[in-house]
C-alpha cells in the first residue's frame, strides 16, 4: 500500500476512534495530538496512546495492558499477534483501563 493511500486510511480510522470514545459515555478525555496520535486519559490517571506508524503501515495502541500493532485486511483493522479485530481489542482495554463497560464499533460497511 502506498504511504498516502494508508495515511487517508488511517487518518479517517483514528477520526472515527475518536468519535467512537467521545461519544462512549466514559469518563475519559481524548486528545488530538500532531501527527495523528490519541491520546486517552481516564479519571484514575492512567493514560492509552492510539497512534498510525507508518512506516510499518499499521496502527498501533499502548495501554496499560500492553502494546498492539494493527494492519488493514479485508476492511478492517487487524492485531499481527493474534488476529483480534481493532474495535473489540479496544473495547475491551477501554473498559479495563477506565474501570467502565464500553463498547466501541467500527464504520459502518
Amino acid at each position: 500500500m502506498e504511504e498516502s493511500a494508508f495515511n487517508a486510511l488511517a487518518e479517517a480510522e483514528l477520526a472515527h476512534i475518536e468519535a467512537e470514545l467521545e461519544a462512549c459515555g466514559a469518563e475519559l478525555d481524548v486528545e488530538v495530538m500532531p501527527g495523528g496520535i490519541l491520546e486517552i486519559e481516564f479519571d484514575n490517571g492512567s493514560k492509552m496512546v492510539i497512534n498510525r506508524h507508518t512506516a510499518a503501515r499499521e496502527i498501533w495502541v499502548a495501554a496499560k495492558s500492553g502494546g498492539f500493532h494493527f494492519r488493514p485486511q479485508d476492511g478492517r483493522w487487524i492485531a499481527t499477534r493474534d488476529g483480534t479485530e481493532l474495535y473489540a481489542l479496544l473495547s475491551r482495554v477501554v473498559s479495563e483501563q477506565g474501570g467502565e463497560a464500553v463498547t466501541l464499533r467500527p464504520p459502518a460497511a
